[in-house]
């Protein structure tokens, strides 16, 4: 047997089964994500109706986007140290109580300020959703077949947009916005009846048992590690790209580029679709590198880091192309890219952080990445409205996403090495126990 398959070899015997339940969760937790992102895009998606009721120029449209990112990292931290202690079939819950209730008041006749007070809400709401849920999952699965689940769950995101953004622009275009964020609240609260009925916590980790068999690490030394900053900062480019495709991708189809509502409705899928596509195969393609005995600093770190590089290369040449169809491409492509990092980043967390910290460290780590979320959103709109025609703006706040996002790919190629993350951190910790024990007092 080569050297190269023996790491394989040796995690086959020690791997744990997929407890019996672990995939209909998993269907249930891709739901959960599905309306999660239905609910982000809606106000993407009503953009130019939104801006015309409400007669908002872009940079208050901007503001509205990343309102929604206001209490998203607080409220991300706050229920990660949350569940750490609590069972998270109760927390997803109530996270998904929150988005659905958020959504009603929009139903009727509603000002700028209501709007901007229930995005804040639902961003408090939605903020821990995708860390509390990967937690869940890698209570059902072992470390060396998480990355698939990952990926299926990430995939929520994408197929949320996918299937919500025909449906809710059919209501936009033929009934109303409003309507459209009725419709999230009902289907909303038919996952927390569902989740209610069906949800279970995974056997595979019990916290307390595992808080005994593994010693804990300070946190501060988890998050100065050197793959937690990677993390960080490579999705942090990916968010960017995210961000502004929830809040200004439709509104750049028709007003950059003179498409209609009912037309924008079948475009913005695009980057979604493709996104869907780069986020399976690369959880496809990590877990057989794995299997194949290949490092986590390959099989993820790499795996994931790349794609976003090339993403901004590909987003950097929009402003010099011209023709709608290919800045479409440009922008489908450049974007969607950036779906690898999100599939390799919690799973890479996940080796080298003790169960009991685990639901804390993923929940910080989402607090910090989707800082981009407040920020992109109102720098698009800032640029817009400040230059010296609409198109000029766009190309100039996609020319600022390209460089964000090269820059995150190169930090990430830099800063990921999770296979060796846990022995130094565990041997750090030791050390200072060690010391603390032998010093006099």
């Amino acid at each position: 047997m080569s050297a190269q398959a023996t790491p394989a070899a040796a995690g086959r015997a020690t791997s744990k089964p997929t407890p019996k339940g672990a995939w209909s969760i998993t269907f249930l937790l891709f739901l959960f994500m599905l309306v999660n992102f239905a609910d982000k895009i809606v106000v993407g998606l009503a953009g130019v109706p939104i801006m015309t009721d409400l007669k908002l120029e872009p940079e208050q449209f901007g503001l509205l986007g990343s309102s929604f990112f206001f209490l998203f990292s607080i409220s991300a931290i706050v229920v990660g140290f949350i569940v750490n202690k609590v069972a998270t079939r109760w927390v997803l819950l109530v996270l998904a109580a929150i988005w659905a209730l958020a959504q009603f008041p929009m139903v009727g006749t509603v000002s700028f300020s209501t709007l901007l007070i229930c995005r804040i809400i639902l961003g408090a709401g939605e903020g821990p959703a995708f860390s509390v849920a990967a937690h869940a999952i890698y209570k059902w699965f072992p470390d060396e077949k998480r990355t698939l689940p990952t990926a299926i769950l990430s995939q929520g995101s994408a197929f949320g947009v996918i299937l919500a953004v025909p449906a809710l622009n059919w209501v936009i275009v033929n009934h109303s916005w409003h309507h459209a964020f009725g419709a999230l609240g009902v289907v909303g609260l038919i996952w927390v009846v569902a989740w209610f009925a069906l949800g279970k916590e995974g056997p595979l980790e019990e916290i307390s048992a595992a808080a005994e068999a593994e010693p804990k690490i300070p946190y501060l030394q988890l998050l100065t590690s050197r793959t937690f900053m990677g993390c960080v900062a490579a999705t942090f480019g990916a968010y960017w790209a995210l961000s502004l495709g929830l809040t200004w991708f439709t509104p750049f189809i028709v007003k950059g580029l003179g498409f209609s509502q009912k037309e924008a409705g079948l475009i913005s899928i695009l980057p979604w679709v493709f996104g869907a596509t780069i986020v399976i195969l690369t959880g496809w393609i990590s877990q057989v590198m794995m299997a194949r005995g290949f490092t986590t600093r390959a099989a993820r770190g790499v795996l994931g880091s790349v794609p976003l590089a090339i993403g901004g290369l590909i987003l950097s040449m929009m402003p010099h192309v011209h023709g709608a169809g290919l800045q479409i491409a440009l922008l489908v492509v450049g974007s969607g890219l950036c779906g690898a990092i999100y599939v390799v980043c919690p799973p890479m967390l996940g080796e080298f952080t003790p169960v009991s910290q685990r639901g804390a460290v993923i929940s910080i780590y989402g607090a910090l990445y989707t800082l981009a979320g407040m920020i992109a959103p109102s720098v698009m709109g800032k640029v817009i409205q400040h230059a010296g025609s609409t198109i000029d703006g766009y190309m100039t706040g996609f020319t600022i996403n390209a460089v964000i996002m090269v820059g995150a790919g190169l930090l990430g190629l830099l800063l990921l090495w999770p296979n060796t993350e846990k022995a130094k951190l565990t041997a750090t910790a030791n050390g200072g126990a060690l010391e603390g024990a032998v010093s006099p007092t």
